[in-house]
């Protein structure tokens, strides 16, 4: 064999090699991520699948102590046997009124409301056998709350559930939607499903403006088909007139709601910013049992007060109650047993309300420095200077 013939023979054994190494890194690199992928969707169908055995064990768990508090109540048996996986999922949500500590009593300064509530939607359902005569006499088919955040829309939400005598769904979003295409529909129709196995029942939708907001052409096609299927379950052609299946929304953006939604939801309650009345009924019912001192005046820090909601108040006290806390330990603190013994007798004062007011108020409404000198940087002072 001649030298020529050798060295070419050489020369493509190494370029062999180098295809081969080249092929074998592909190969393993298109092994590596597979393997990825693979393992990524296996780890993703495990923690679904494991979310949803917990969901079915909190179903179970709901369903055991309603079928129990209607054998207490002697209502009419709920028949829990034959219900789907999807139903199940649902029935996560559901809200026994025994696991529940809010009455129309704990709820200050919307005694109009609560009665237009109690008279429009927990009556005409409880008594509906009184009222069958007229189709015009039912609970309208949907309530929504609507107002500034802190109002007590949620609150009123509890209350209903613990009073109205219904069974009482409180729809998770995270439930709804589902990483499989159809899946979504799928538990949108368990949602009405297992309402109308459950009724009379209250599907509850907090900060519904997440779930149905007004369609638009860029929506997914998977929440446009969810949205549809909602509005098509809650009022369409084969919805029976005689359900006694109520959706009760919450927002404070009523404005973003579909058209079709705000359609299905004849009965509005506004609930708004408390005035200076609603605030003092807030301020007695929050610290009704709270050792104050005489000089704690709900009027005078009614009048303070202005812009605050229901939720601002709660945290004006539980802030005037810390406070009150932190001085007595600065002060008297000596030993362990007659600090203990102490603050069973601390009492609120005027005082303690009024730092926290000031504090959230700061929080609030910070007020601007009064000179570009002051709490700014030394470049902005020098940009400040040289315009």
């Amino acid at each position: 064999m001649s030298p020529r013939r050798v060295e070419q023979s050489s020369y493509f054994s190494r370029g062999n090699l180098f295809l081969d190494a080249v092929k074998a890194s592909f190969i393993l690199i298109g092994g590596y991520l597979l393997w990825t992928g693979v393992s990524c969707l296996m780890d993703n169908a495990f923690f679904v699948d494991k979310t949803r055995k917990e969901a079915k064990k909190r179903a179970q768990k709901q369903l055991k102590k309603l079928v129990e508090s209607v054998k207490k109540s002697g209502g009419p048996q709920v028949e829990i046997d034959d219900l789907t996986d999807h139903e199940m999922l649902i029935a996560a949500g559901l809200v026994v009124p025994e696991d529940i500590d809010i009455h129309w009593s704990d709820i200050a300064g919307l005694d109009n409301i609560v009665q237009e509530l109690k008279e429009t939607v927990v009556l005409p359902v409880r008594h509906r056998e009184l009222l069958k005569q007229s189709h015009l006499w039912r609970a309208p088919m949907g309530v929504l709350l609507h107002g500034p955040p802190g109002c007590g829309k949620t609150l009123i939400a509890k209350a209903i559930a613990k009073e109205a005598g219904m069974r009482f769904i409180n729809v998770d979003l995270a439930i709804l939607t589902d990483q499989w295409y159809g899946e979504s529909e799928k538990l949108v129709a368990a949602v009405f499903s297992l309402a109308r196995k459950l009724e009379p029942a209250i599907i509850f939708i907090d900060e519904i403006d997440s779930l149905l907001r007004a369609r638009r052409q860029n929506d997914h096609e998977a929440t446009a088909m969810m949205k549809t299927q909602f509005m098509r379950l809650w009022d369409g052609l084969v919805t029976s007139q005689n359900s006694t299946v109520i959706v009760l929304g919450a927002t404070n953006r009523p404005g973003d709601l579909d058209k079709a939604i705000i359609r299905r939801m004849p009965a509005k309650f506004y609930i708004g910013m408390p005035d200076t009345t609603q605030r003092e009924q807030l301020l007695h019912l929050i610290l009704k049992d709270e050792q104050l001192h005489p000089s704690v005046d709900c009027n005078v820090l009614a009048t303070q007060t202005a812009g605050f909601s229901g939720s601002d108040l709660k945290e004006l006290c539980r802030q005037a109650c810390h406070h009150r806390m932190r001085k007595f330990m600065r002060d008297t603190l000596t030993t362990e047993d007659e600090t203990i013994r102490d603050c069973l007798n601390l009492e609120l004062h005027m005082g303690d309300l009024l730092e926290a007011l000031k504090a959230m108020n700061k929080s609030k409404y910070p007020s601007p420095p009064s000179s570009p000198t002051q709490n700014q940087p030394k470049n902005y002072r020098v940009k400040a200077t040289n315009m």
